[in-house]
């Protein structure tokens, strides 16, 4: 199984969307398999456990924000100590 790079969640009304990026080898499952759907909940499920795990662990950086009436701010809660620094001296 390889790394999540990438999730975004989009809250709807009474929906969640997530939008799972990630790079995998070219013999994995096909598209509209039971197995596929298993295989990216997987991923998912790891990704945001990894991210809630940061977020508790409080190495969080504000990356930037934007809005004036409807607000948005970007968070990017590291999930290792090699990515904090990574992101502290970009």
């Amino acid at each position: 199984m390889t790394d999540v790079q990438r999730i975004v969640l989009d809250f709807r009304s009474g929906e969640l969307v997530a939008r799972v990026l990630y790079r995998s080898s070219l013999d994995g499952p096909n598209s509209g398999t039971k197995a596929r759907a298993r295989e990216v909940t997987d991923l998912a499920r790891t990704g945001l456990q990894d991210a809630l795990v940061a977020l508790d662990g409080g190495d969080v950086t504000m990356c930037g924000t934007s809005g004036f009436t409807t607000r948005e701010d970007v968070l990017l809660a590291a999930t290792s100590s090699s990515e904090a620094k990574l992101v502290k001296g970009a």
